[in-house]
């Protein structure tokens, strides 16, 4: 990742110039994001198609892809899952989200699917980092061995193959999606199972 300074009124007119590049900021610092492969991308597209209206039906919040989080007003820390859930409890659904700048609130999920420029380490810090900020749960998703790390917490963790449940746990509840119907490469007349 490459890093530039980039102080808070910087930031605040950054948002109003149409900028494709998608990047997070630590301690103030802008620091850049690789793009993510077309499978990853794929992937993130699918959960998040089968996130949303699940939410949306029972009520239970927002699902969003690539926003940009204000976990650390003090700190000036702003992550970019992914893919993420908002419960209602945190941010009521009839409630307006904001028309300038990133989201004030803290994702009760936050889903990082594993491209070929991640390094794994880094992945894991932010595991952590957003459990210290209060996400409930860490879905880890890594296209090449098909496989899923749950987080619980940033030491608990279960491994989910292509035979297993993928379950919303105490985020998302009630939510089940088959692991095997995620990891496709391909278009199909057959949507992801959600039973």
């Amino acid at each position: 990742m490459s890093s530039s300074i980039l102080t808070a009124t910087e930031h605040e007119a950054s948002l109003s110039v149409q900028d494709n590049s998608l990047y997070e900021i630590v301690d103030g610092q802008r620091l850049d994001l690789q793009p993510m492969s077309a499978y990853a991308t794929w992937l993130a597209s699918r959960l998040h198609g089968q996130l949303w209206p699940y939410a949306e039906a029972h009520l239970l919040g927002t699902c969003i892809t690539e926003m940009l989080f204000i976990l650390d007003v003090q700190r000036d820390l702003r992550r970019r899952p992914d893919v993420a859930f908002v419960s209602a409890q945190r941010w009521p659904m009839d409630r307006d989200l904001p028309s300038t700048g990133d989201w004030e609130v803290v994702p009760d999920l936050a889903v990082e699917v594993i491209s070929p420029n991640d390094v794994f380490k880094d992945v894991l810090a932010k595991v952590r980092e957003y459990f210290h900020y209060g996400v409930l749960l860490v879905w880890v998703i890594s296209p090449e061995e098909q496989q899923i790390y749950v987080y619980e917490s940033p030491t608990q963790v279960r491994i989910l193959s292509v035979d297993d449940k993928l379950t919303g746990g105490n985020a998302v509840s009630g939510f089940r999606l088959t692991v095997a119907s995620l990891f496709q490469r391909s278009a199909s007349s057959h949507p992801p199972s959600t039973s």
